[in-house]
């Protein structure tokens, strides 16, 4: 990761996922599409699962996609759930399993229908302002992203895709700044579509 300046703890989703380190975070995303559903495993450099992704099917009953987060232990951290308007392209994440507005943590959402270059901000639940607080930039071939600090140059997460050897796979290259919240940053990953 290029050299950025260092950030004080900026933990979104919760502190004990902001590693107090000089050394930024390394994570392995790996989606996989089975029966209309999107699950991931989290893991790091060492292949120790750090979180996974859980998503029901979606179907008349429940025709909004939505995404669990789940610590390595299988604990509900985060709930994800998108936007019935698909074109909307907008995500709501709630603390545990929650759909409570009192639970929402933050809204990301597609800053313009521009299909050649890839913008999604993210706005915290406390935010009363029309500034985001982080952007999700992509490059023109949608194969990495860089985390910002709301509309600033200073970045703090990098993900590269990388297609796996089967059709139904997928792999993030994950790098987290260091004393950035990583479940926050995997959150944002695993709604990239």
């Amino acid at each position: 990761m290029e050299n950025q300046p260092q950030l004080s703890a900026t933990a979104v989703i919760s502190p004990q996922y902001c590693a107090p380190a000089t050394h930024p975070v390394d994570l392995i995303i790996i989606k996989e599409r089975t029966r209309g559903r999107h699950n991931f495993t989290v893991t790091d450099i060492n292949n120790n699962i750090i979180f996974t992704v859980k998503s029901p099917l979606v179907s008349i009953v429940t025709p909004r996609q939505h995404r669990f987060l789940y610590d390595a232990n299988g604990n509900p951290i985060l709930h994800l759930r998108r936007s019935l308007l698909a074109a909307d392209d907008k995500w709501k994440a709630y603390r545990g399993e929650s759909e409570e507005p009192q639970d929402l943590i933050f809204t990301r959402e597609r800053s313009s229908l521009m299909p050649l270059r890839t913008k999604l901000n993210v706005y915290l639940a406390n935010n009363s302002t029309q500034d985001c607080d982080f952007t999700v930039k992509a490059n023109l071939s949608q194969l990495s992203w860089k985390v910002y600090l709301g509309n600033s140059d200073n970045f703090v997460a990098q993900i590269e895709k990388q297609r796996g050897s089967m059709f139904n796979r997928e792999k993030f290259m994950v790098t987290v700044s260091p004393n950035m919240d990583y479940a926050f940053i995997v959150a944002l990953v695993v709604t990239f579509d």
